[in-house]
């Protein structure tokens, strides 16, 4: 069984299904019209073996007034007809199916840089270390003019575009053009390879005790990278693990519980499923736990969905470690994919997994797709982000922990410990330089051009506690965003200083270190970290 696990959400199509319908009664009615004008070829076929489906598309290829494709017909017929079963079972054709299976698979085929577009130009942020780019010598602050002989500078390129010219397969050659500061232009060609795609953003200290690990989505690589980084915060000193999951819409169950059974003994359940037409599966840890005795955090939020939800299940049943923050999506229904002969493929809703107190903690899908997808503004509406007295218990039935506290189900895991959206800091005028990109636009122009002198820092840790955003440089981003028409509020920039300069702060560092840079200046003051690291597990897991 594939335990493929995805949080999407489609855009709604008109109900191809109910069109179906209608026009397999308006088919009938005109076979039975004996006043109709027009002459139709009686048929009789057996009712054991007619397919009205097939037989319905065939027809409309056949005989509609215009010009439809057959193949567009299928997609559109078969992808609202899996929509309507639940929001999670969907179409992928051939074409998406590749694309899709990218971030969990851990790998491309590409040339290894991570790029953005900035006034009309792709700028290489960094090369991917041992890359083929960073091979032939192409370098952060480079700007790529050409691929091949396809103009890509001012000509109003996408993303999209720009990966469809640089991806290809493994030993493939794509000649690129570089322009660097001074005006030089080079020619690189380069050899495609594969290119990991890492589902662990960042691990590093909080204090001398204390290491988090941010886990971005549950892909083939994410187990080694995870105990990759719980290594690596050892040798610092770590003795408490906060496992950021907040914003992680899942991925591969497995990969979920392979990191799970770094926590638990043999034998312990993680997790189980159960479907119509799928027996019970247990999933029980295989080896006795490489840290029995670590304390443990798992932070989650409203974006926390399926395995990062069968994660923080396992935990908090067990009460192996304390969940912190809001309550997560509930997302607990298990996809199944397969793959058809044109290409494409579905993933099918086949069981729904359980956590091992017996808790599904799949929310309510009756109201369809739109209201499902918008349960997430519901809770802003009745003050669930605010207050955990506001959290609505979906389902009375409780169930219990190891140590006998109680939880519920049906609409995601509720954490021990709530934290707040804080709100205290925004305003109008941080909005708009959030929205409109102008902190992000800013940072990054600045790290470009002063790029050598940010790399004297030698580390992030060494930007982080010696750069500082001095007072001229507040200035010149405010002058910067006015050029870009969002106007200086006195009042908002008081009450959203501190976000402005950690934001401004955090996007300098993200553009000459990566994650690596952000996060540790981002997470500084977050009040959700804050309350993990302060938080003491063992009070916190008795009855």
């Amino acid at each position: 069984m594939d335990d493929m696990q995805q949080n999407n959400s489609w855009k709604l199509y008109v109900p191809i299904v109910i069109g179906v319908s209608l026009a397999i009664g308006y088919f009938i009615g005109k076979l039975n019209d004996q006043s109709s004008q027009v002459s139709f070829e009686q048929k009789s076929t057996s009712s054991k073996n007619f397919d009205m489906l097939s037989e319905l598309l065939n027809y409309i290829d056949a005989e509609y007034v215009d010009q439809v494709s057959k193949d567009q017909l299928i997609n559109t017929t078969v992808k609202n007809l899996l929509q309507e079963l639940d929001p999670h079972s969907y179409y992928i054709t051939p074409d998406e199916f590749a694309e899709m299976n990218e971030p969990l698979d851990g790998n491309f085929d590409g040339i290894g840089i991570q790029f953005n577009i900035q006034k009309d130009t792709l700028v290489v942020i960094d090369p991917i270390v041992g890359g083929p780019s960073e091979k032939v010598g192409i370098r952060a602050g480079d700007r790529i003019t050409k691929v091949n002989d396809s103009l890509i500078a001012g000509v109003g390129v996408r993303n999209r575009t720009v990966l469809k010219l640089l991806k290809g397969e493994k030993g493939t050659k794509v000649d690129v053009t570089v322009l660097r500061k001074g005006g030089q232009e080079t020619k690189f060609t380069i050899t495609r390879d594969k290119i990991p795609i890492h589902s662990v953003s960042a691990n590093y200290m909080l204090n001398d005790t204390t290491g988090l690990i941010k886990v971005d989505r549950f892909g083939s690589n994410t187990t080694d990278e995870f105990f990759d980084g719980v290594i690596k915060l050892q040798r610092l000193g770590m003795k408490k693990l906060i496992v950021d999951l907040r914003g992680n819409g899942g991925g591969y169950m497995h990969a979920a519980t392979n990191m799970l059974e770094a926590f638990f003994d043999k034998g312990e359940l993680l997790v189980y499923t159960e479907g119509k037409a799928r027996n019970k599966t247990d999933v029980f840890a295989k080896d006795n736990a490489v840290y029995p005795n670590m304390e443990l955090v798992v932070l989650i939020d409203e974006s926390s969905a399926s395995a990062s939800e069968i994660f923080a299940g396992a935990i908090q049943d067990h009460d192996r470690g304390v969940i912190v923050g809001r309550r997560s999506f509930g997302k607990g229904l298990v996809q199944e994919q397969t793959v058809w002969p044109n290409g494409s493929a579905t993933r099918l809703t086949i069981a729904r997994y359980y956590t091992p107190s017996g808790r599904c903690i799949q929310k309510p899908y009756d109201d369809g797709v739109k209201q499902y997808n918008e349960e997430y503004y519901h809770r802003y509406q009745n003050g669930e982000m605010l207050s955990k007295d506001s959290i609505e218990i979906m389902d009375s039935t409780f169930f219990t922990t190891d140590n006998g506290r109680k939880v519920y189900g049906s609409g995601g895991i509720i954490p021990d410990i709530f934290v707040p959206i804080d709100t205290t800091q925004g305003s109008g005028y941080l909005n708009q330089l959030v929205y409109s990109g102008i902190i992000y636009d800013f940072a990054f122009d600045y790290a470009d051009k002063h790029r050598q002198e940010l790399n004297a820092y030698g580390s992030p840790k060494g930007y982080i506690s010696d750069f500082e955003i001095s007072d001229s440089l507040l200035k010149e981003m405010i002058a910067f965003a006015e050029k870009e028409g969002v106007l200086y509020e006195s009042k908002g920039f008081k009450r959203s200083e501190k976000l402005i300069l950690k934001r401004l702060k955090a996007y300098i560092a993200r553009n000459i270190w990566n994650d690596e840079g952000f996060y540790p200046i981002w997470n500084s003051d977050d009040p959700t970290v804050l309350k993990a690291v302060e938080t003491n597990t063992k009070s916190v897991l008795v009855k």
